[in-house]
């Protein structure tokens, strides 16, 4: 029996246990990423027993071994008998859902021949002629799952430490893009649309309507003959450009923020996820998560402005967000974004004014805070911790350095720095 003539739900089924299984161990990610500084030290933590209680890190019996399930009969550790916490059924049953859900829309049903019923199917993307070259359509669309997976359980762990702490380590992030980049360098057929594409139609028409210097650039180009004559270099060039592409647009709204509102807009952390994002799912892909996310983002700040007054959020889980919302709805929300990247080469001009639209819009936004009287962030105010604030606070700490401790001999000039050398020689 293969994999196609499984039962549908059966199939489903096995994915999202399997998914819990996994979710336990995004559980322990989660956990101990946020406790080391360096990946190496994060990836390390990882060595140890995955333990289910935070407070006592005793090893988890059999039963608490078992995901969702053991949460729902016994809701404290059977060692130190503290409450578990509600994230290891949250994220678990999220991981099982999301395994069964995206494979569901990804992998179509039926015969081999059925490859255009794929949930991330596109006219760009890689057509049948090149799938059979390489490998047979059942193989490439689940190593393609495989590694979209992959990223999600990133994306899993990300959000999770990112609502609580309010940062993206980078456990959850470097190791995924560095598997994807070799996965589309080894397989070479793991895009979902290819490093360019263009409607010719519409070059043409914005060809008369450039500067003489850019219109050489309009020209239909078709990338299939390259696709197909170096199939695994243009899975490296999909896959990095995808990670420039990703990281790049947040980083550039990380420095527009910066520049103008005098604060840090975005963290770098959002930065090193969606080079990730985009290492994975390519450039035209990650744009579209980029475009989608602050939709999502928006409501979340407005409930918590009015719920708490507090005007920053954690992105990182918008982010993800989107990019979980793009491919579940992937044949209703390309057909949309296609049409901005078939205009080819206009996209370098409507990119640039899209950032001079960005920055002229936060100075508007500044502007109007100061006629209404808000605070405006400036660099001066970062609280810096000064040499005077040091003196001050350990001349605090230690009044009087013959408290508790015998007379020591040391240069005057210790004493003056503090202000206490008339005080010395008084009580001398």
């Amino acid at each position: 029996m293969t994999l196609h003539q499984i039962p549908l739900p059966l199939l489903l089924t096995v994915l999202a246990v399997f998914g819990a299984i996994v979710g336990r161990f995004l559980n322990v990610c989660i956990d101990r990423f946020p406790r080391h500084d360096l990946l190496r030290d994060q990836i390390k933590s990882l060595a140890s027993v995955w333990n289910v209680c935070h407070r006592c890190s005793a090893a988890p019996s059999l039963r608490e071994r078992i995901p969702v399930v053991s949460w729902l009969v016994d809701r404290r550790c059977q060692q130190c008998r503290s409450k578990l916490s509600l994230q290891l059924p949250i994220v678990e049953i999220t991981t099982a859902l999301l395994f069964a859900a995206i494979y569901w829309c990804e992998i179509p049903r039926g015969s081999v021949t059925a490859i255009a019923a794929g949930g991330l199917t596109s006219v760009e993307g890689p057509p049948g002629p090149e799938v059979l070259s390489l490998w047979s359509p059942v193989v490439w669309l689940h190593m393609r799952y495989a590694l979209h997976m992959l990223m999600i359980c990133g994306l899993v762990v990300a959000t999770g430490i990112d609502l609580k702490l309010r940062i993206i380590p980078d456990g959850c992030t470097v190791p995924v893009a560095v598997l994807a980049v070799i996965a589309s360098v080894a397989c070479g057929q793991l895009y979902v649309v290819p490093i360019w594409f263009q409607d010719p139609s519409t070059v043409k028409t914005l060809q008369p309507l450039m500067h003489v210097a850019l219109q050489p650039l309009f020209v239909p180009w078709d990338p299939t003959s390259f696709i197909r004559a170096y199939p695994h270099l243009h899975g490296l060039l999909v896959s990095l450009l995808g990670m420039f592409a990703g990281a790049g647009s947040v980083w550039l709204v990380r420095q527009i923020g910066f520049l103008v509102l005098k604060q840090e807009a975005m963290g770098f952390g959002d930065v090193v996820l969606m080079g990730m994002i985009g290492s994975v799912i390519g450039w035209q892909p990650v744009l579209a998560v980029f475009i989608l996310a602050p939709s999502l983002a928006i409501f979340a700040a407005a409930i918590n402005w009015f719920a708490h007054r507090d005007n920053e959020i954690p992105y990182g889980p918008f982010l993800s967000g989107a990019t979980v919302l793009l491919l579940l709805t992937w044949p209703h929300t390309w057909p949309f974004a296609k049409r901005f990247f078939d205009m080819g080469p206009f996209l370098i001009a409507m990119a640039v004014f899209m950032v001079v639209l960005l920055a002229a819009s936060l100075q508007i936004v500044q502007i109007v805070k100061r006629l209404l009287g808000f605070g405006i962030a400036s660099f001066g105010d970062d609280g810096g911790w000064s040499s005077a604030d040091h003196l001050f606070y350990y001349n605090g700490e230690r009044p009087d350095e013959r408290t508790g401790q015998w007379q020591r001999d040391q240069w005057p000039g210790c004493r003056a720095g503090r202000g206490l050398q008339k005080m010395h020689d008084w009580k001398d």
